[in-house]
């Protein structure tokens, strides 16, 4: 099988065709399950990652990876439940904005 190529400057669809390709290559699940469980872990430790950045009350001697290396994590789960239900993201992200735009935002009021 031949080794999963991520090209220079990737589109949103590159990026799901190479979690796509990292999936066979690796044996990873299919099941959709399994990546909602995987994203939900991946989510606390970015949360966990986060705490750490900001000081807030935690061990830092703990194995927690850096903020960035666990968005990137979260972005990898996210990918492939994506690419799961044969979701275009770009094309699902434009069309959602499009809704978003039409939404009335109120400002919270911050400390």
């Amino acid at each position: 099988m031949e080794k999963p190529f991520l090209k220079k400057n990737p589109q949103l669809k590159d990026y799901q065709q190479y979690i796509l390709d990292i999936e066979k290559q690796r044996g990873l699940s299919a099941d959709i399950f399994h990546y909602c469980l995987m994203i939900g872990e991946e989510l606390g430790e970015l949360f966990k990652a986060i705490r750490k950045a900001e000081n807030h009350q935690i061990d830092h001697n703990s194995k927690i990876g850096s903020v960035d290396e666990e968005l990137v994590d979260v972005f990898i789960f996210l990918c492939g439940i994506a690419n799961k239900f044969n979701i275009d993201l770009e094309k699902a992200f434009r069309n959602k904005e499009e809704i978003n735009k039409k939404r009335v935002w109120k400002k919270t009021k911050t400390s």
